[in-house]
């Protein structure tokens, strides 16, 4: 019987590897059943065969190079890379050394899936797959389609890619826009000029958009026309020249207001379309053009199509599971 102490301090953060009520390490602790693992703090202490402990090490380096890309930990990552067959052993793991990633050097680097670096020390990555496939395909499309459930990071990634583009010269704009449509909520008179009227439907831009300009560049960027935000139906009869333009909640446009938009792209203009086809406000929900667009365009030469899922969310755990309920009983 062989013991071993893991150290997390340096390497992840406790809180994202327990998971909130410790759901990531119970469910780590199933994978390996021949071996005792206790938690204590910031410490692991691994008690079992000597080939236990190794395997343990080698995934559980994997699992730093995820995190150290990625920023997150969820049982769904932990069902990829600990279920998948070994072909290899690394030789200083078997030596009984950190060689198999626990010192936290991982697969890749730190800054590999950076988009942009935001206040405060703020990092914007890639967290996921889906959204590394949104910023991979992004290089090499004027038009994406991004959509999938609430949390997934779908606005929040497109976002951070206007703003690295911005911040590179790529584009001289950046425009944020979304329908002004209520969700389930009949707000009546709203006070206030037309900027305050629609400023709560566009908040969700707003404070993505503070995570990642400081605050006086945010307000001289939107008083000299910069950065834009604005209601879609402020978009119409524009032509969008050198500018990334994201069209957020496209699910609660009709087709003929998606049509509308995708024609005001201009010269070195990228085009972002993000949505929830399962969240749509309008009257009748067939109404919707999201779904009917993106099967008309997606075969296209310049069009990109990325399909979150849950894997996903990284919001609260719990956002996954209210998901998942929701998808087993849709609403009429």
């Amino acid at each position: 019987m062989s013991e071993k102490i893991i150290d997390l301090g340096g390497i992840v953060d406790p809180a994202d590897f327990y998971g909130p009520a410790h759901v990531n390490f119970n469910h780590l602790t199933g994978k390996f059943p021949e071996l005792k693992i206790v938690a204590r703090g910031g410490t692991m202490k691994l008690i079992g065969s000597e080939e236990q402990i190794i395997r343990f090490e080698d995934r559980f380096g994997q699992l730093v190079g995820y995190y150290n890309r990625y920023g997150h930990i969820s049982p769904e990552v932990l069902d990829q890379i600990f279920d998948t067959p070994v072909h290899s052993r690394s030789v200083s793991a078997a030596a009984g050394g950190n060689g198999s990633g626990v010192n936290g050097s991982g697969e890749g680097s730190v800054a590999e899936d950076v988009i942009v670096f935001g206040n405060n020390g703020t990092i914007v990555r890639a967290r996921t797959e889906n959204q590394r496939k949104l910023v991979e395909l992004y290089g090499k499309n004027d038009l994406l389609f991004a959509v999938g459930p609430a949390g997934s990071g779908k606005t929040y990634t497109a976002i951070a890619l206007a703003v690295r583009a911005l911040k590179n010269k790529e584009v001289k704009r950046v425009i944020l826009t979304r329908p002004a449509v209520e969700s389930g909520e009949k707000l009546g008179f709203l006070p206030g000029d037309m900027k305050e009227k629609l400023d709560p439907y566009l908040q969700p831009l707003y404070d993505a958009l503070n995570d990642m300009i400081p605050p006086k560049k945010l307000q001289d960027y939107m008083a000299e026309g910069i950065v834009q935000i604005a209601p879609l139906a402020f978009m119409r009869g524009r032509t969008l020249d050198n500018a990334c333009v994201i069209l957020d909640e496209a699910q609660n446009t009709i087709l003929s207001q998606i049509k509308m938009f995708l024609t005001r792209m201009g010269r070195n203009a990228k085009f972002i379309v993000t949505g929830d086809a399962t969240q749509v406000d309008l009257p009748n929900r067939q109404d919707s053009g999201l779904l009917p667009a993106i099967g008309m365009l997606r075969n296209i030469k310049g069009v990109g199509v990325v399909e979150f899922d849950r894997r996903d969310i990284v919001r609260h755990e719990l956002v996954k599971q209210i998901v998942q309920a929701f998808d087993k009983h849709p609403i009429l």
